[in-house]
């Protein structure tokens, strides 16, 4: 079976189903070694290296003019011809949809084999993440991978030792303009032993004001930017503690402002939940992850 993968999280699932041969194509952003030099099917049309405010600002306009904030290659998806094509209904912000898709098929129909199939996945928490592994696996012709996996990371969940003092967390996954934590992250959050103090299991993120944050004054606050790794979110964190209305409020006083590894453990829904709240279970111990958090003191 030939796999192309629209999306990291989806490219990390079929790695661990031992699916890393039968992938054909990726993603602009998918990272795992298993992608390096197979074909890339997508671009964003928002620069990467541009500061949080303005990338805020551009994603705010593509959403309010209508414009995609990603494209797929269609000349690519024609040449690879993939039998399996998993994409996402999670996000419009963060990879690829299925109208994306379907954009790129009208322009080349025959692109894709007569039987191909095209997986969404859709997972919100941690229950509907596994649930994507098993609908991948059985899409794959590999359903008992599938099901060892799953129940080897409902294990390790289960494993996990909380923090015994129940610290209240907010969790940052932009810190310009500030958006807090949605999907899965308060349940880690919840299994980490903290008290989650905005958002919800498996409703969307959302924005947050200043106020908003001084009025609820958390014990912790944990920066996980979206589609950034633990250096970049290091250096998120150092300009937040330089922002005036949070150099006020009660965690950045007694420092306990973490940056973390936000691609590798929060911003997707993949297997790396379950460790990702493993580093947040420590990090509420006050014992950072080699490599994986830093406390900014």
């Amino acid at each position: 079976m030939r796999v192309a993968s629209l999306l990291p999280s989806a490219t990390d699932m079929a790695v661990d189903l031992g699916l890393a041969g039968q992938l054909v194509a990726v993603s602009h952003s998918c990272d795992h070694p298993a992608a390096a030099g197979l074909p890339v099917m997508t671009r964003s049309s928002i620069g990467a290296h541009l500061p949080p405010a303005d990338i805020d600002a551009a994603v705010s306009a593509a959403v309010r003019e209508g414009r995609p904030l990603y494209q797929v290659l269609a000349e690519v998806l024609d040449a690879v011809r993939p039998d399996l094509l998993l994409t996402q209904g999670v996000c419009e912000v963060c990879a690829v949809t299925p109208g994306t898709i379907q954009d790129a098929l009208r322009a080349l129909p025959d692109s894709l084999p007569t039987d191909a199939r095209t997986l969404s996945l859709d997972g919100k928490t941690l229950s509907g993440i596994l649930g994507d592994v098993q609908r991948v696996a059985d899409a794959a012709g590999v359903p008992e991978r599938g099901e060892a996996l799953t129940r080897a990371a409902r294990d390790r969940w289960a494993a996990i030792t909380p923090a015994a003092h129940a610290p209240r967390v907010l969790t940052l996954e932009w810190t310009d303009p500030p958006f807090y934590g949605g999907h899965w992250v308060p349940e880690q959050v919840e299994r980490a032993g903290g008290v989650n103090v905005l958002g919800r299991a498996g409703q969307d993120s959302g924005r947050a004001t200043w106020a908003d944050i001084s009025a609820l004054n958390p014990d912790v606050i944990v920066v996980m930017c979206c589609g950034y790794g633990l250096a970049d979110n290091v250096r998120f964190a150092q300009d937040l503690r330089a922002h005036a209305p949070a150099r006020t409020l009660r965690a950045v006083q007694a420092g306990q402002l973490w940056a973390t590894d936000a691609n590798a453990l929060y911003s997707r829904p993949s297997l790396g939940v379950v460790r990702g709240a493993e580093v947040l279970a420590a990090l509420l111990r006050g014992e950072p992850t080699h490599g994986a958090s830093v406390r900014l003191s």
